[in-house]
């Protein structure tokens, strides 16, 4: 399994997103510069040119028309996918963390961090299906929790809404009412990535505190637990298999002090039912801050500390594990 390299950022990589179909890859940076590859052979399709600031989640409409990003320049863009024109801009006081689109499209959350003494915040806005009547109007703002939100998602059929962040807590919101259903204290430092299954029902998340877990969707219950002996910054669930891969390693700014082995670098497969790891794949030299699946379950991207993008097409041996 030779990955394609791809190197189009100059600082560290913060999200990696697949559009709907999966032949278009989305890759965040703090160099301001959203980028956009081909997934099947790693060519460069162009560059989303308007940030001034690091950029630290994105989404991307079903139609893969209209792409979405949030950025530490307080604002969160909407672009034209094809053009690379920004067409709107959600302006806000405070640096914007995560952003999503409901499943339809037709409304959008927006986290923004802590700031001056104003707390984190999530905010949902229309997605206008005519640009020229986009509006900047927040229909709802859910806030309350400490520290920044990390991840927002988009819960089933757009009910509710999941958040991950430094507080280490999950929280679901109901969207209706704008209060706290359920909340999960299962773990014990800050929340760096949360990724939905295929069908919504779980979740799985990732966590400083060297462990991911994967929560049913409706209770948050905890199912499972999957130790790692790094800090991890990203996990994803596979669309086809029962399985999942965690991403990590050791602080980015102890980096220097380590040999790249033994800074544990690579991206690790656990079967998701088992809890036990099937294996690890090696190749950025410093952590891994960044992973994605592709829908069709056959290949995945990682995006690490070093600035590269790797994705990895998966061997026919990988499909005969048992």
């Amino acid at each position: 399994m030779r990955p394609i390299l791809l190197k189009g950022h100059e600082r560290p990589l913060t999200f990696i997103k697949y559009n709907r179909e999966g032949d278009l890859v989305f890759t965040c940076a703090k160099d301001h510069h959203p980028t956009l590859w081909y997934s099947d052979d790693g060519e460069r399709v162009g560059t989303y040119i308007g940030h001034n600031g690091a950029v630290w989640t994105c989404d991307i409409t079903d139609d893969s028309k209209t792409l979405v990003t949030g950025s530490a320049d307080t604002t969160c863009k909407m672009w034209d996918t094809e053009t690379g024109v920004c067409y709107f801009t959600h302006q806000f006081e405070q640096p914007v963390r995560a952003v999503a689109l409901s499943q339809g499209d037709q409304l959008m959350c927006i986290s923004s961090d802590p700031f001056m003494g104003v707390p984190a915040a999530v905010h949902i806005v229309r997605v206008a299906e005519n640009r020229e009547e986009q509006s900047a109007e927040i229909l709802k703002s859910l806030s309350g929790p400490e520290g920044r939100i990390n991840r927002a998602l988009w819960g089933p059929l757009n009910e509710t809404i999941l958040t991950g962040g430094e507080d280490g807590v999950i929280r679901l919101w109901d969207v209706e009412t704008g209060k706290i259903k359920h909340e999960a204290s299962d773990h014990k430092k800050q929340i760096q990535h949360l990724s939905l299954s295929e069908d919504k029902t779980h979740f799985i998340s990732a966590s400083l505190d060297k462990t991911a877990k994967l929560f049913d969707s409706a209770t948050l219950e905890c199912l499972k637990t999957y130790t790692a002996d790094r800090p991890v910054n990203a996990a994803i669930i596979s669309p086809i298999l029962d399985h999942i891969i965690l991403g990590g390693g050791q602080d980015a700014m102890s980096v220097t002090t380590t040999h790249s082995k033994a800074g544990k670098f690579d991206s690790k497969i656990h079967y998701k039912i088992f809890e036990e790891e099937i294996g690890g794949i090696r190749g950025h030299f410093g952590p891994i801050n960044a992973l994605a699946w592709h829908p069709d379950g056959r290949s995945f991207t990682s995006g690490g500390e070093d600035g590269y993008v790797r994705i990895h097409h998966f061997d026919n041996d990988y499909f005969r594990i048992k």
